[in-house]
């Protein structure tokens, strides 16, 4: 267990207490200190406060960082798409359905599973239920993802996350005709009323997507998403906000779909980023799977 305390600054009078911390503490994410403050791990000036706490300049901030739980997330032997893989990092093309990581309820069968299979080692920073998971991806979103090895993988590869230095690229399928190219800067955080959807809001997080038309069809448009920001749902939310939800999507996209799909038509292709000890620019692009072309053609021919 670990005692850590700081005194607020000038530069942080009237900030929320959970981006105080993210910030003092490099090795711990936005998402992990919300956790110990809402544990009650959390104090300032000697009385447990709430993320959302605005501090004071000359506040007093104490935090306890337990120890490391013991992982008991049970390695399994589930084929792997390895795209490249080295002592520091994997890169793998996960397929539509997988989970990224374990959650209360899903402890089997998810890409943290097939990976403690696969590696000797993953980093630790993001607890017992996602080790190694520097990003994510949605379920039914297939693409490229990065995983780190070590917790100086990790950082490293963590910070040009949160800098918005990372090439991602994505390719999606959406309801309705796109007429242009365009760029969606509007922020997103949790819907008001219904929690566990994503939405456009007024004090959200800053979100920005450029999109670009690839192909158009009868009905439905192919484009090419680029993000500024990796926000959570944020291409299926924004394009959603525009009027061309994501074909297939279950949440944000249309009631009544044409096409029996399991989840969205979304595809992480491309991937880049600094290796985190080599220094070198790296970039990993993978062909859309199966089920996306089969889509694609099927509209292709109604052209015809």
């Amino acid at each position: 267990m670990e005692n850590k305390r700081f005194v607020v600054d000038n530069d942080f009078n009237n900030k929320r207490l959970d981006i105080f911390l993210t910030k003092c503490i490099d090795d711990k994410s936005r998402s992990h200190i919300q956790g110990l403050i809402s544990d009650g791990m959390v104090k300032v000036n000697g009385i447990v406060k709430k993320s959302n706490y605005k501090l004071k300049q000359e506040d007093s901030v104490e935090i306890t960082i337990p120890d490391p739980v013991s992982l008991n997330i049970e390695p399994e032997d589930i084929k792997l798409d390895i795209l490249y893989e080295d002592s520091d990092l994997i890169v793998v093309n996960k397929p539509q359905g997988m989970i990224v990581h374990p959650a209360p309820g899903v402890y089997s069968g998810t890409l943290v599973n097939a990976l403690l299979n696969h590696c000797k080692d993953l980093s630790g920073i993001n607890g017992v239920m996602r080790p190694g998971i520097v990003h994510r991806i949605d379920k039914d979103t297939s693409g490229v993802l990065v995983a780190a090895k070590n917790d100086n993988a990790h950082n490293k590869l963590a910070y040009q996350f949160k800098e918005h230095s990372i090439t991602r690229e994505y390719l999606a399928l959406t309801e309705g005709i796109v007429k242009e190219d365009g760029t969606i800067d509007a922020p997103l955080g949790r819907h008001p009323v219904d929690r566990i959807k994503i939405a456009v809001v007024n004090n959200g997080r800053r979100a920005v997507t450029h999109y670009s038309v690839l192909e158009k069809f009868k009905k439905n448009t192919l484009i090419k998403c680029v993000l500024e920001t990796g926000r959570t749902h944020q291409i299926r939310v924004h394009m959603s906000y525009i009027g061309h939800p994501l074909v297939g999507d279950p949440v944000y996209g249309y009631k009544k779909q044409r096409f029996n799909l399991k989840g969205q038509i979304l595809h992480a292709r491309k991937l880049g980023f600094i290796h985190p000890t080599k220094n070198e620019y790296m970039e990993f692009e993978i062909d859309i799977p199966p089920y996306f072309k089969r889509i694609l053609n099927i509209l292709r021919s109604e052209l015809k």
